[in-house]
């Protein structure tokens, strides 16, 4: 991400501190786990980390921004021959699990009491090995429960990477951030969008604009040849092919899909 945004940093695994070759930032490489605690005692400004590292440690510091990428979810999962009826199914049940806090507070809005048994790796094989009944952990595409005999039943957290900062943020630092955040936002707006150019006869420019709503208006310009022109504008790439059939059926050639580098809100 940082290099989307033009931070050129060396992003080499062996070294535990980078300096960015254009931009006032310096970069510390950190367990996921310890990143909350050295942006809240100040060690860091900054920290890019999961929203669940965040929830789970419990330390002061602030959510500045979604970033858009690392989804997942924590959720509780099961042994498939098990005849899971609803939460209750818990009650006096032992669940392993890395993320003891969040699983505390969703075990007390819904009233459940189980033991909880703090696992710091490879929760997943807990029940086989039967040292819990379920376990409550991170699943991303859900095959390694799968793969372990488990299904989901409760998604319980859902997280995805975040920008967070401590509390002690001096001025000047701030407007660091705020030039960081632009960016991000530019980046972030970016993504997934397709810039589309076609040509395309004249009375069917009111039927295009419809199909392809710009962030303003398309761009319209007349060509050479009488009434026809070319349109100008920036899709969604889910909807590209859609909107191409849409375009082609109102008389729309020589369609050019280009990929966007940025896009400044």
């Amino acid at each position: 991400m940082l290099r989307e945004i033009g931070i050129s940093i060396d992003d080499s695994k062996r070294k535990f501190l980078s300096n960015a070759r254009n931009f006032p930032l310096e970069v510390l490489y950190m367990r996921d786990d310890d990143i909350p605690g050295i942006v809240a005692n100040g060690t860091a400004d900054l920290g890019i980390v999961g929203l669940n590292e965040v929830a789970e440690k419990g330390f002061d510091v602030k959510i500045i921004k979604k970033l858009g990428f690392g989804g997942c979810r924590i959720s509780l999962a099961i042994p498939k021959s098990a005849d899971y009826q609803g939460p209750q199914w818990f009650n006096g049940k032992k669940i392993a699990t890395s993320y003891p806090k969040i699983l505390a507070e969703f075990l007390e809005e819904n009233n459940i009491k189980a033991e909880v048994e703090v696992i710091t790796g490879s929760v997943e094989i807990a029940p086989a090995a039967g040292i819990a009944d379920a376990i409550f952990d991170i699943v991303s595409s859900g095959g390694t429960l799968v793969s372990n005999g488990l299904v989901e039943v409760e998604k319980v957290f859902f997280s995805e990477a975040v920008l967070i900062a401590n509390n002690s943020i001096t001025e000047e630092e701030q407007v660091v951030i705020d030039d960081m955040l632009f960016r991000i936002d530019s980046a972030i707006f970016s993504r997934d969008k397709k810039y589309i150019l076609m040509n395309l006869p004249e009375a069917s420019v009111e039927e295009a604009a419809k199909i392809l709503p710009s962030m303003r208006s398309p761009t319209i310009m007349p060509l050479a040849a009488k009434g026809w022109c070319a349109m100008h504008s920036v899709v969604e790439e889910a909807a590209l092919w859609g909107k191409v059939a849409q375009l082609k059926a109102i008389g729309a050639e020589g369609i050019l899909v280009l990929n966007i580098d940025k896009i400044i809100p």
